[in-house]
């Protein structure tokens, strides 16, 4: 029995997975994959201050790279267009020696990733008349294929939306495209019907929000280890009686009053204050007196119970413009938030803060701790990639189940 496991993180993102899967103190991160920047930034800052990697180890182990480019990120050897693109400051990158030079002869026991999710979603394909066929997003399972079939781990978890299981780019069902990508690597996932038992609610596992997220685990065909086993392991952790609520992650925060008349600070647009506010990352976005008042309006008269007929008429007299869809909705203390998504890197409108004498969208800190992640995680870049970057991560809570579960399966005696 190992002490710890070794794994890879595509599309690492800013580090959800990777934060949960360290976090259970049961797994050693060999390399972590993205492509932005701020989330590359991100990932190399937590683990300079959370997990004791020098800043030339932390530029080595989180590769900036395009996936796509998987036998160049693979075996190394860049052209010089490429240097120009990935290669970090001054220090000596992954740029000549690849994945199999930063890994070297270590056993990769574990890959897991989640590919850019929009060209799945069942809102993105709602918005796009073609459903998204031509998505090259759809097709990046392809790139996790090669990378889990040249280092051939135990297992792999490929996270998602639920709605990649009714997802047809090209008129065939994605998940049919993504079971014969493993199979003929090798690896046996849950195929049709089956795939229904992937799918988890993130509430039902500390996590202060409704979040459902569908895991594709991949064990190889001559594994001792059965699919099955991974689900009930995760299972197993499940508690529904005692779900997380909204106030349970923000309530003890500072709060954040508007002010009277929006201020000029440091060349930007403040509505708000606070007298004693130290935590980073928990100042609100700018929002106008109009939007203040709606607000405060929307909050106290529980506007979130009225018809969708009311809530389109409100934002009509409120806006003067028509719309199909509701543009207003609150927190409530005593629930679990909605799923954070990317799209609050736009705006807020859809998560207003629980409190109406607060009368402001939530904060970047907020949407962070309704992921789980820990209150000093310091995110990098600007406020929307923030936002952005916080609405694509897994839950960190639920990543730490999802290690622990993989842990004990495979610790088990064969």
């Amino acid at each position: 029995m190992k002490n710890k496991y070794t794994f890879i993180d595509l599309f690492a993102g800013c580090g959800g997975l990777s934060e949960g899967l360290l976090s259970s103190n049961k797994f050693e991160a060999l390399a972590h994959v993205e492509w932005e920047l701020p989330m590359v930034n991100t990932l190399r800052n937590r683990l300079i201050q959370k997990w004791g990697h020098s800043e030339s180890d932390s530029i080595k182990r989180v590769v900036h790279f395009d996936i796509q480019k998987t036998d160049e990120l693979i075996n190394g050897n860049w052209n010089n267009d490429s240097k120009k693109l990935y290669s970090s400051s001054n220090h000596v990158d992954i740029v000549n020696y690849g994945l199999t030079g930063l890994i070297d002869k270590q056993k990769v026991d574990l890959i897991v990733g989640g590919p850019p999710c929009q060209a799945y979603s069942i809102h993105g394909r709602a918005t796009d008349s073609k459903s998204m066929k031509n998505d090259y997003r759809n097709y990046l399972f392809e790139s996790f294929a090669k990378i889990v079939d040249f280092f051939k781990p135990e297992v792999f978890i490929f996270e998602n939306v639920p709605g990649i299981l009714s997802a047809k780019p090209g008129g065939t069902l994605v998940t049919e495209r993504i079971y014969y990508a493993f199979k003929k690597i090798g690896y046996n996932i849950l195929k049709g019907n089956e795939l229904n038992e992937s799918i988890f609610d993130c509430s039902n596992f500390g996590i202060p929000q409704n979040r459902k997220r569908v895991l594709i685990v991949g064990v190889k065909n001559n594994s001792p280890f059965k699919i099955e086993s991974f689900y009930e392991a995760i299972n197993e952790n499940k508690d529904e009686k005692n779900k997380q609520s909204v106030k349970d992650a923000i309530g003890m925060l500072p709060k954040i009053y508007p002010l009277k008349n929006a201020i000029k600070k440091e060349g930007k647009n403040v509505s708000h204050y606070s007298d004693n506010n130290n935590i980073s990352h928990h100042i609100p976005r700018y929002n106008n007196s109009r939007d203040v008042s709606i607000f405060r309006e929307w909050v106290d008269n529980k506007m979130n119970y009225i018809s969708h007929k009311e809530k389109v008429d409100f934002y009509y007299r409120k806006t003067g413009r028509n719309t199909l869809y509701s543009k207003y909705r609150n927190l409530e203390w005593d629930k679990q938030s909605y799923t954070i998504v990317a799209h609050l890197y736009k705006d807020g409108l859809m998560f207003i803060h629980p409190d109406s004498e607060q009368a402001r969208s939530i904060t970047i800190r907020e949407a962070a701790l309704l992921m789980t992640f820990p209150i000093d995680y310091k995110f990098v870049g600007s406020n929307a990639y923030c936002y952005k970057m916080i609405g694509n991560a897994v839950p960190v809570a639920f990543s730490k189940v999802i290690g622990e579960s993989i842990f004990n399966i495979l610790s088990e005696e064969k």
